[in-house]
């Protein structure tokens, strides 16, 4: 134990929008059950470099008398996470499972329902979708002008499939409730590593999905690829509020 100085996150003020993860070089904060949290004291080193992310300024430097910062520690912690990463890269970790084997869709158009009235179609053009299943290389990334979209959006926008789909390969997750970390790995080596075209990056206006705005930003920093990028702000309501 030491006394030094080390990130205080002031539980009432967080949204747990995430944008602390994404900072943290270490992988010191997570987010648990909506708050960010400090995973281990020994992981944060205490300059604060997170404390410029937070909208709601729940984050200060405190001295107290914690566990000295161990950057060997943090490098084991790195390790595991990309090595939790890593698994998910391999489809015949999980035998059997469709959500495991990546698969290029075809688009399909209206369909006729029993009534003889027109269904619409579904515009997915891959398999999976979640950001942690997606394999690092696949077809469907050749060329490809990706959505990530928060994966709420499609149930607040009801014309998801005819608006912002069509024509894309699509990738989506929750800044919050998952671990940002692991996306900016996932989406930096799949930038990397494919010829994309475009990124269109859709989220909805809580302020929480604006983490996933900052999540491809590290990842395209993090690829070194210059890839146009395009964002689509989208309202509780389902309504386009902003086009950048």
């Amino acid at each position: 134990m030491a006394m030094r100085n080390i990130v205080r996150i002031d539980e009432k003020k967080c949204d747990g929008c995430g944008n602390c993860v994404i900072a943290c070089a270490e992988g010191a904060i997570e987010i648990r059950d909506g708050k960010a949290v400090i995973i281990k004291e020994s992981y944060c080193d205490g300059l604060g470099a997170c404390l410029g992310e937070c909208p709601r300024g729940a984050l200060a430097i405190a001295q107290r008398d914690v566990e000295s910062f161990d950057e060997e520690a943090v490098k084991a912690h790195l390790a595991r996470v990309q090595g939790r990463e890593r698994q998910h890269d391999k489809p015949v970790a999980v035998p059997g499972c469709p959500g495991a084997r990546a698969l290029q869709l075809p688009e399909r158009g209206a369909m006729p329902t029993e009534e003889g009235r027109a269904q619409a179609g579904s515009a997915l053009r891959n398999w999976p979708v979640q950001i942690h299943l997606l394999p690092v290389r696949a077809p469907f990334f050749d060329q490809a002008d990706i959505l990530v979209a928060g994966d709420c959006l499609p149930f607040a926008m009801g014309d998801f499939h005819r608006r912002l789909l069509p024509g894309t390969t699509l990738a989506v997750g929750c800044p919050k409730l998952d671990d940002a970390a692991t996306y900016v790995n996932k989406l930096a080596q799949i930038f990397n590593q494919n010829n994309i075209r475009s990124v269109k990056i859709a989220y909805m206006e809580v302020p929480c999905c604006a983490g996933l705005v900052r999540i491809v930003e590290k990842a395209l920093e993090a690829s070194g690829k210059a890839i146009p990028v395009r964002m689509v702000k989208v309202s509780i309501q389902g309504e386009i509020l902003e086009e950048s």
